[in-house]
């Protein structure tokens, strides 16, 4: 990277990081910490955020989980299906809302009879290797590939060992905002900020054409 291009590329940093640098943890009123509650919190979010249905949606489903009690893997799991299904459809989760519930109550149990409630039992399993980590997210009834993604990076705030962690969908929003693609070159844009931020924003581009470009112009009015 040249040092033109450096330059231009930490003034998109700026601006993207300026306009929409907040995790999505933080948008669904997770005060993230490594502790079991707000851990379990993220699981629930990434879950939602995987599906194919608007990430302001799957936001707000959470929000609405999290506002009628189901903070933690035994409130889930206790509450009944129904509850459930009301609590994702009054976030306008609709579209599957049914399966979702099912899948939030069968990946609560599963969190308490494997890990006890605590997802810092799964970091001490996977022991600083990231596949071992996505494998056991896996295992979560709802969590595929896209949901261990979103998790990792958002628990890079917190769990450090992840390393600078973007995912695929990052990584398309950097193409878009004509970033580095490469993780390398990324994770040192991504020095003395916050990473998961960082990396939410890069989502955020990847997802909304407009804010990409907002971004852009933002950035070339820098100069």
């Amino acid at each position: 990277m040249t040092g033109t291009a450096s330059a231009s590329a930490r003034r998109i940093t700026d601006a993207l990081l300026e306009e929409c640098g907040r995790t999505y943890a933080a948008e669904a009123g997770v005060r993230l910490r490594d502790t079991p509650q707000p851990l379990y919190q993220l699981l629930v979010l990434s879950h939602l955020l995987s599906a194919r249905i608007r990430a302001p949606v799957a936001v707000a489903a959470a929000r609405a989980l999290f506002g009628h009690g189901m903070r933690t893997p035994r409130r889930m799991a206790d509450a009944t299906w129904q509850q459930r299904v009301d609590a994702l459809g009054e976030g306008g989760y609709r579209r599957y809302d049914e399966r979702t519930s099912t899948q939030l109550g069968e990946g609560a149990r599963l969190v308490l009879d494997v890990w006890k409630g605590d997802l810092r039992r799964l970091r001490a399993e996977a022991d600083g290797d990231m596949e071992v980590l996505r494998a056991g997210l896996r295992r979560v009834r709802g969590i595929g590939p896209a949901g261990a993604d979103i998790f990792v990076r958002e628990v890079q705030a917190v769990w450090p060992e992840t390393g600078f962690w973007v995912g695929a969908k990052g990584l398309q929003g950097a193409e878009r905002l004509g970033l580095p693609t490469s993780p390398g070159r990324l994770s040192d844009l991504a020095r003395d900020r916050d990473r998961a931020t960082f990396a939410a924003a890069l989502v955020r581009a990847a997802l909304d054409r407009e804010t990409a470009e907002t971004v852009r112009e933002s950035a070339l009015a820098r100069k």
